[in-house]
């Protein structure tokens, strides 16, 4: 198998002055910076005190999950000759926190809405998205059940 290296830099900005030497003394942000891309301002979740105007580790992910899903689904509908003018996605995950404060993902819900020229076969368009799963790095990350709601329009003509 070949590997892939992938490398981010995470820069903590939430140093106040007095660093970590009280509980509510520091910021939970930082920025993603990766060499030669825009850096990411983040903030942790806002039910922890986040900052709602930046973005968190989880919508990092699933915007991750969503984005590769995308990209596989324009690769297939490509090969397949279905003809894609749009496409974005509301996904949702679903997380719990457990005893303690630990917290996960249990599911998540990629929820496409894709524009087709007109003509299109939706069934095979559907069908695109059950092959995704075994190929999407991300997907295949995860440890919790994605599963798909997609919903189909056509292109003016």
């Amino acid at each position: 198998m070949a590997s892939h290296d992938y490398s981010s830099r995470i820069v903590w900005t939430g140093n106040s002055g007095a660093g970590t030497r009280s509980y509510k003394g520091y910021a939970r942000t930082w920025d993603i910076a990766v060499p030669g891309k825009p850096v990411v301002p983040c903030s942790n979740d806002p039910l922890l005190g986040g900052d709602p105007g930046r973005m968190n580790p989880e919508d990092l992910l699933l915007s991750a999950l969503s984005a590769c899903h995308m990209l596989w689904y324009l690769h297939y509908a490509s090969e397949a000759g279905i003809v894609v003018t749009g496409y974005e996605d509301t996904p949702v995950g679903v997380g719990e926190i457990g005893p303690g404060g630990a917290g996960r993902f249990v599911r998540a819900e990629l929820r496409p809405l894709i524009t087709l020229v007109p003509g299109t076969d939706v069934a095979v368009a559907e069908a695109i998205h059950h092959r995704i799963a075994q190929v999407c790095f991300i997907a295949r990350s995860v440890a919790f059940p994605v599963t798909h709601a997609p919903r189909f329009r056509f292109a003016p003509a």
